[in-house]
């Protein structure tokens, strides 16, 4: 049943014209922002301790922002099957993609930075249309059905799936063979496979497992995000300059750094979107030892 719920949203909004179905979306997020009392408190308290002296106003209106650039994704998703690369470039255009380029032209294989920031769904999807596919690694979604059903829309034009319980080895690997691999790095984690750096000033226990592979392999890290201008009132998929990691030869201490230095970035790319960013999730949830939970 939630299956065949799934099949249905998806196609009937993929029929609609792509402007009604972004309004149909941004509909759909409202709803949720009112209904889903939960998840704004935890959004609103997200968005004050990241921004602590902005207006409870403003941050307010960030949130709602939030759920309607949610709802366009959403609204993307369901389009992206009818997609060409000409209908997307009529609302997508890149920036920076000489970085990525040249990153990619070392050979060591390219790991893109990103997070849950602006389209991530549609960023893979557009660059592998255009002509870069690239691996994702992705959690699996609870019902296999679904699962199966979204990852086919994914990888309709060459993408790939990485299923974070093979995460390691599927990295090592596609890295080895100079490909590309895009890492959501912004998510709560637990030791041992997170570390606690700084996030908003707050330390943050933020997964390690890019910083080892990227040491381990010589890959080269660019982020990478697909952001909604609201001036240009189009998508611009921006990559940044490769980064550059600390290598001091120990260990430990360059997982930490380097980790530290993904999570920076990050943060410097939601600031200048503060209104696309996943505030809902509890990115605080895993407190350092002796310190009191967050979230109630």
């Amino acid at each position: 049943m939630e299956f065949l719920l799934v099949w249905i949203a998806v196609h009937t909004l993929r029929l609609l014209p792509r402007s009604l179905a972004r309004r149909i979306g941004a509909g759909i997020g409202s709803i949720a922002l009112k209904r889903l009392g939960r998840l704004r408190k935890v959004g609103l308290q997200n968005l004050h301790l990241a921004f602590p002296q902005m207006p409870e106003a403003d941050r307010l209106r960030i949130l709602e922002n939030v759920y309607r650039n949610l709802g366009w994704l959403l609204a993307e998703f369901c389009q992206m099957a009818t997609y060409t690369p000409e209908s997307a470039g009529k609302f997508i255009r890149y920036d920076g993609l000489e970085h990525y380029l040249a990153a990619r032209e070392r050979g060591k294989g390219v790991l893109v930075l990103t997070g849950h920031l602006g389209a991530w769904e549609l960023s893979s999807f557009y660059h592998s249309l255009v002509g870069y596919p690239m691996g994702l690694v992705i959690r699996r979604l609870d019902n296999p059905l679904v699962d199966r059903f979204v990852n086919r829309i994914r990888c309709l034009h060459g993408n790939r799936v990485i299923h974070k319980d093979d995460f390691a080895r599927g990295l090592i690997a596609s890295m080895r063979a100079g490909e590309t691999v895009g890492i959501l790095m912004d998510t709560n984690m637990t030791p041992p496979q997170g570390l606690f750096v700084p996030f908003f000033d707050i330390p943050a226990c933020t997964a390690s497992g890019l910083a080892r592979v990227a040491l381990k392999t010589g890959a080269a890290v660019v982020p990478g995000f697909l952001l909604w201008e609201e001036r240009e009132q189009q998508y611009i998929l921006r990559f940044g300059e490769e980064l550059t990691l600390e290598h001091t030869g120990d260990s430990e201490a360059d997982t930490m750094a380097n980790t530290a230095l993904f999570t920076a970035v990050i943060e410097r790319y939601i600031r200048q979107y503060p209104d696309q960013w996943l505030w809902m999730h509890r990115r605080w949830k895993t407190r350092p030892p002796g310190e009191d939970r967050l979230y109630r």
